[in-house]
């Protein structure tokens, strides 16, 4: 049985070379498994799989009987659905050759019909054409017999309806429909025009229209007379029948104006404004006398003194009407706009004929500036209508605006710099006001550009600004080379009053430069200049994201220049005073510090006397230039002046000596008590400027004991950066004694530079 076991074991898995298949033999294993006693069951599983084997014959049986049927039947259906399909088309055939001749029978039918069809649609065109003509002079008789009647308003009504007519015929091909319909609307126009202009121009002459004069002297005030009220009323009737009549186009002004698209004024304003209109052409057109090319203020003042005497009328009386009416107009706006239509036509007639003479045009452009000035801020003229600066603005006028503004510009910058007070400050005298020790010719020359600027911002377009914006660049260039230029004259006095007055004058165009890059005008001409950049793809990337993120601005490039010019200047003064500083040391170097009495040794401390001239020379030199140069000027110059002295003294002095005890107490009272005070004006701790002499002074000044406890903290510290790097206890160390810019080196060489070290043995 033993044997029987292993060899079950031993079955083998391989399907590809076992004589029984490895299903049998799981099976055998799952039924019979290792219990040989259950052989017994034998025969009830031989039975068991005889009737499995049985019942999957039967269905193999079954099966296979069933599916030639399926086949069969299916064969069946698909002849029935073949003969369906033939007779279907069969009928199809006979179904659309019983179309074809009934079509061919009824096709003269079909003809005639067409032929009665359009004679139907022409006589219902030529019906409904005819109810358009009738329904026109039905609206003719009806306006005729409203004005024999008297009765305007049905009439100016009536109007109004056939002019929507005409609206809607606007899309007709119809054209002597069109023709009649218009020249229809426009014959009761006129007429209707015409009577009740007459009758709106009788009532304005009652109201002594127009006031010549100011408010206070016009008759129907606010003190009206007892038959004010009448005439207002006959007023407001007339207004508003006119309001109705409005068809005409407005007046254009050549493309090359670009003027902004208006409406046409209301034909009620219209009306009101022919007797000014009037006056004006008589006075300002033709041969009169005060049409002179040289007095462009004349006509300019008339209009804007028209504008001021009728402001009243216009917000108490007329637009009350507008509103009632429902409209949106503005009264004051609409007259505004209407006058200044008249002066932008005489601009452009008048502009070509002083294009080329300097100063008439310059003088031109003058009053225009100063009107419009006055129209906006005043009288609340809107940006968006057309004004004087679009015909300013049209290329030959406005390329002659930008020459003649560097012309004069340029003429004003040779008169500045020629004049005997360029370079001094108006404000010398007034220390609160005089800060930025501004000379005269700097702050001129900002009036002028500012000045510039208040001339260009209204003008309607970006490009045209930063045209304005390009010169002022250029103005601002030049100022600098022309600066430059005085600057090199001055170089030998580089501490000279002149030298110190371009100093500031280059610090103050840069300060107001970068104070006016945050102005919102410039931050716009910013903008605009972006977008003018990435159209044309004019600058790089990088510039773009810049003038996008808003880091730089329209100015930095002269900022630039400016800063750079200011930092030559001051690198210029801050050297000559220190050459004038070494020279005055050259004593104090040679001092005996090594054989100076100790402090114990003197009754007082007193200042070397080598030190003096130095020291002085330092004193004088500060003195005179915080009088000479603006304060942020003078706080660079001494900070970069007191980095120098501290390099120098450090290395020339204190590097290149040894001190015995006296020695070292002696410069520390020098530069302690003495040479940083120089600087205690200008600053709270002005040992923080001379870090190198102030830790050199601690060092050499140390005990002895602790000099040699330092030494040998430094000693060893060397000795274990060699083994272990990054070690902090000689940093900590000279931190406690108030050492922090010297370096460890530095250190061990000043203590080297002690003379007198005790007999410890070694």
């Amino acid at each position: 049985m033993a044997t029987i076991g292993v060899r079950k074991q031993e079955v083998p898995r391989d399907l590809d070379h076992c004589d029984i298949p490895y299903y049998v033999s799981e099976f055998v294993e799952r039924e019979v498994g290792s219990d040989y006693s259950c052989l017994s069951k034998l025969d009830n599983l031989i039975d068991k799989l005889s009737e499995n084997k049985k019942q999957l014959e039967e269905q193999v049986l079954t099966v296979s009987s069933e599916v030639p049927k399926k086949i069969q039947n299916a064969l069946k259906n698909a002849e029935d659905s073949k003969k369906s399909l033939s007779r279907l088309l069969e009928e199809e055939t006979l179904l659309s050759d019983a179309i074809s001749s009934h079509l061919l029978k009824a096709q003269p039918w079909m003809e005639d019909l067409d032929v009665l069809i359009g004679q139907v649609e022409e006589i219902e065109r030529h019906l409904a054409y005819l109810k358009w003509i009738s329904q026109i002079e039905e609206l003719s008789d009806s306006i005729q017999q409203y004005l024999m009647t008297n009765n305007v308003p049905e009439a100016a009504s009536t109007l109004a309806f056939m002019a929507e007519l005409d609206i809607k015929l606007q899309e007709s091909s119809c054209s002597h429909l069109l023709a009649f319909v218009r020249s229809t609307v426009k014959f009761w126009h006129q007429i209707l025009k015409d009577k009740l202009s007459s009758d709106f121009e009788e009532v304005l002459a009652q109201l002594h229209w127009p006031f010549v004069g100011p408010p206070q002297s016009q008759a129907f005030g606010l003190a009206a007379p007892a038959g004010a009220s009448d005439v207002y009323s006959n007023l407001e009737m007339l207004f508003c029948q006119l309001l109705k009549l409005q068809t005409s186009k407005p007046k254009q002004l050549p493309e090359k104006y670009s003027l902004p698209p208006s409406p046409p004024i209301i034909l009620p304003i219209q009306i009101m404004l022919n007797p000014l209109q009037k006056r004006f052409k008589y006075h300002f057109t033709g041969n009169k006398q005060t049409n002179v090319l040289n007095k462009p203020e004349w006509y300019l003042t008339q209009v804007l003194m028209w504008i001021g005497n009728h402001a009243k009328f216009l917000d108490d009386k007329i637009q009350p009407i507008l509103d009632k009416a429902g409209s949106s107009v503005n009264a004051g706006l609409e007259f505004s706009r209407a006058l200044v239509m008249l002066i932008l036509e005489k601009l452009a007639a008048d502009i070509p004929c002083l294009l080329y003479d300097d100063t008439l045009f310059c003088h031109l452009v003058d009053e225009v500036l100063l009107f419009e000035r006055e129209l906006y801020s005043v009288h609340g003229y809107l940006s968006s209508l057309p004004s004087c600066m679009h015909i300013l603005s049209e290329e030959s006028c406005f390329q002659r605006w930008l020459t003649v503004e560097k012309k004069f510009a340029l003429q004003k910058m040779d008169s500045m710099l020629s004049s005997e007070a360029a370079w001094i400050s108006q404000y010398k005298d007034i220390s609160d006001v005089d800060e930025m020790k501004v000379p005269d010719c700097a702050e001129t020359f900002m009036t002028l550009l500012l000045v510039i600027t208040d001339r260009y911002k209204n003008l309607p377009t970006a490009s045209r600004k930063l045209q304005f914006l390009g010169l002022q660049k250029e103005l601002v260039d030049d100022f600098r080379i022309r600066l430059t230029q005085v600057m090199k004259e001055e170089t030998r006095a580089s501490l000279g009053f002149r030298y110190c007055a371009i100093l500031n004058a280059v610090n103050y165009i840069a300060t107001v430069l970068a104070d006016w890059a945050d102005n919102v005008f410039f931050l716009q001409l910013q903008q605009a200049e972006l977008e003018a950049c990435a159209e044309s793809n004019a600058v790089s990337k990088l510039q773009l994201g810049q003038l996008a993120s808003m880091e730089s601005s329209v100015f930095d490039e002269m900022i630039n220049l400016l800063e750079r010019l200011k930092h030559d200047m001051l690198t210029r003064q801050v050297d000559h005073v220190f050459r004038e500083v070494k020279d005055a040391a050259k004593l104090y170097k040679k001092e005996r510090w090594l054989s100076l009495p100790s402090q114990a040794e003197q009754a007082v401390m007193s200042l070397s006397s080598t030190a003096c001239p130095m020291l002085l020379t330092i004193r004088d030199r500060l003195l005179q230039l915080e009088q000479q140069l603006c304060h942020s000027l003078f706080k660079v110059f001494w900070q970069m002046l007191a980095e120098k002295v501290d390099t120098y003294i450090y290395q020339e002095i204190i590097m290149a000596n040894h001190f015995n005890e006296g020695g070292a107490a002696q410069l520390h009272f020098d530069m302690n008590r003495n040479l940083f005070p120089l600087f205690s004006h200008y600053c709270k701790r002005p040992e923080n400027y001379f870090k190198h002499i102030k830790e050199a002074c601690i060092i050499l000044n140390l005990n002895v004991g602790s000099a040699l406890l330092l030494k040998d903290v430094l000693q060893s510290a060397s000795e274990k950066e060699a083994l272990a790097p990054n070690q902090p206890s000689a940093t900590a160390a000279l931190n406690e004694l108030g050492v922090y810019k010297l370096a460890q080196k530095d250190v061990e060489i000043l203590l080297n530079l002690r003379a007198s070290w005790p007999n410890t043995g070694k």
